[in-house]
């Protein structure tokens, strides 16, 4: 038996008991008499204590060990005397009478800390290091607390967790296939799924009216804070189910795993919005609610006077930033260099600063009135110490460029409050995108999301303004999961096909089995996919999914502790039919 207890188990009623314990040497102390070594293993931490009086040899050998040196120590739990009450078990350490090296350690290339001093790039290299570290671990244990609560709701509700197949075929379903090329059947390729789309409608076909999976997922897109390469899904279908049906299910869920695992509750029903109501208020369709700043058109107050800038944009939007018309120069200035950046893409940036006093100052004051400044304040509600931020230009682009700032501002202000949780539900996407380049639609969500009813007299004259049976869940500016009411009827999704510009014979090549299946008795069915990765980052207060994954992937897709992905030799080219330019 390597140990009796863990290292965060002993308490002070534990004292006169004879322990064996294991782990890995965190840090040690010698005080001239005395050695004191704090051990450490997932679970805590203990202080191991060596008497240079009692037993110097023990001690000598106490003072050779280095970090993380793998150890077991045999002893008695006493009383510590100088307590510590920032761990558990801070009351006791044990006096050690045996001391075994089970392995020695390279000295770490950073510092296995809860403030560590390695850095992103390093840290990945040696993850299996990073992962010892305490704020690590907590990120991990809050991601399995989330997938077994996940389960229980879930089994409670009578859905049935099925396993659906990795290697699939290609299909087009909005970002690149990773794909996978077949030995036995040389020259073809699997794709690994971007989702369990098609296979969980099938099993709707199939009669499996609740199914959920946890399931791996893999896009080929760039990468961001929230993205990775392979992220997994709380995947989920119903059938027998309208769009109400599914809201209510899964607020369910969200409900569930906020009081079980945060002790946070929702009360009431989740505010719902329409798409087009998110965008003309927020510019995003993943608005983030904790805070105001809702979007303010003076498009029409702010072209009647001779400022060009205005006049010759599609819409001039604003946004109030209350109690902030004390904003310096410099740090509007430097607000105006920020919206400028590539990412952002906006051509400047206009202020309005409502004074104390009631006066109004203006970067554009030389072409507008104080009576025109006031009346632009009036409309956006603000009042003396306000400021208004002003953008202009096509509306789609300002939407989203003030919609980057408004985030920028709210983070600035403090107002994103990482322990505070404002869940909304985003209703009625359009079911169709136009690519101005390939010149023609694109579904918005994926070709098998349901117009809605009412819209339906709309797909053949005005394809463009139907809006599709979707929703998303956001939450604090992250989209946490979306889904729809799918298609059942063929002559239905065959007509989406059409929309999508798909020819009679690529449709049958690439979906002939899901529509040769609603033939054979399709129920009304539909469904949502949570992305675990963000839900668990958003309860965990972070924006950046990466640490909540045991072993992710950089920016640039690369994993840089194993150096994948890596070439093939040129024999397994051969095996698989392979050549390389």
């Amino acid at each position: 038996m390597y140990r009796s207890h863990t290292c965060g188990e002993l308490r002070i009623e534990h004292i006169g008991t004879k322990v064996t314990l294991a782990g890995w040497m965190q840090r040690s102390r010698d005080l001239g008499g005395m050695t004191f070594i704090d051990l450490r293993d997932r679970y805590g931490i203990t202080q191991l204590a060596f008497n240079m009086e009692v037993n110097a040899a023990l001690c000598e050998q106490a003072r050779k060990l280095g970090r993380e040196f793998v150890i077991q120590v045999e002893g008695e739990v006493i009383e510590r005397s100088s307590k510590n009450k920032n761990i558990p078990t801070g009351e006791i350490e044990i006096n050690v009478t045996n001391l075994v090296v089970l392995n020695a350690a390279k000295l770490p290339p950073f510092t296995i800390e809860d403030d560590t001093d390695g850095g992103d790039e390093l840290r990945m290299q040696y993850r299996y290091l990073d992962l010892r570290r305490n704020p690590v671990l907590e990120k991990l244990r809050l991601r399995n607390r989330v997938a077994l609560e996940t389960r229980k709701y879930l089994d409670s509700k009578e859905f049935l967790d099925v396993e659906t197949p990795v290697l699939i075929k290609s299909t087009p379903e909005g970002a690149r296939d990773f794909v996978v090329p077949s030995r036995m059947n040389e020259g073809q390729f699997y794709a690994l799924p971007q989702s369990p789309q098609t296979f969980k409608q099938l099993l709707m076909v199939s009669g499996f009216d609740r199914y959920y999976q946890i399931v791996k997922c893999f896009r080929d897109e760039d990468l961001r804070a929230d993205r990775q390469p392979e992220f997994t899904q709380i995947d989920c279908e119903m059938a027998f189910v309208e769009q109400n049906d599914i809201l209510e299910m899964f607020e369910g869920l969200i409900k569930h795993l906020f009081e079980t695992v945060r002790g946070v509750k929702f009360e009431g029903a989740f505010p719902r919005m329409t798409y087009a109501e998110a965008m003309e208020r927020y510019g995003s369709d993943k608005p983030d609610i904790r805070f105001g700043m809702e979007f303010v058109d003076l498009t029409a107050l702010a072209q009647q006077n001779d400022f060009v800038v205005f006049n010759s944009a599609e819409a001039v939007l604003a946004i109030n930033a209350e109690g902030c018309s004390e904003y310096t120069r410099k740090q509007l200035d430097e607000l105006t260099e920020w919206v400028k950046r590539p990412q952002i893409g906006a051509k400047g940036l206009v202020y309005i600063k409502c004074n104390t006093d009631g006066t109004f100052k203006s970067s554009v004051d030389k072409f507008y009135s104080e009576a025109d400044l006031k009346a632009m304040a009036e409309r956006a509600n603000a009042k003396p110490g306000d400021l208004l931020l002003l953008l202009s230009g096509d509306l789609a682009k300002t939407r989203k460029q003030l919609n980057e700032l408004r985030l920028h501002l709210a983070s600035q202000l403090g107002l994103r409050d990482p322990n505070v949780f404002k869940p909304l539900w985003v209703l009625d996407f359009p079911l169709l995108e136009w690519d101005e380049e390939s010149g023609r639609y694109h579904a918005m969500h994926h070709p098998f999301t349901s117009p809605k009813p009412e819209d339906m007299h709309l797909i053949d004259t005005d394809p463009g303004k139907v809006r599709a049976n979707a929703y998303d869940l956001a939450m604090n500016g992250v989209e946490l999961g979306g889904g729809s009411i799918r298609i059942h009827d063929r002559a239905l999704q065959s007509r989406m096909f059409d929309l999508l510009g798909f020819s009679k014979e690529e449709a049958q090549a690439q979906f002939g089995f899901l529509m040769s299946a609603f033939e054979y008795g399709a129920p009304p069915h539909g469904g949502l996919a949570f992305g675990l990765d963000r839900l668990v980052a958003t309860m965990g207060g972070s924006e950046s999914i990466r640490d909540y994954i045991a072993f992710p992937k950089n920016n640039s897709g690369r994993d840089t502790m194993i150096d994948a992905p890596s070439p093939l030799n040129e024999a397994q080219l051969k095996e698989l039919g392979l050549k390389l330019n």
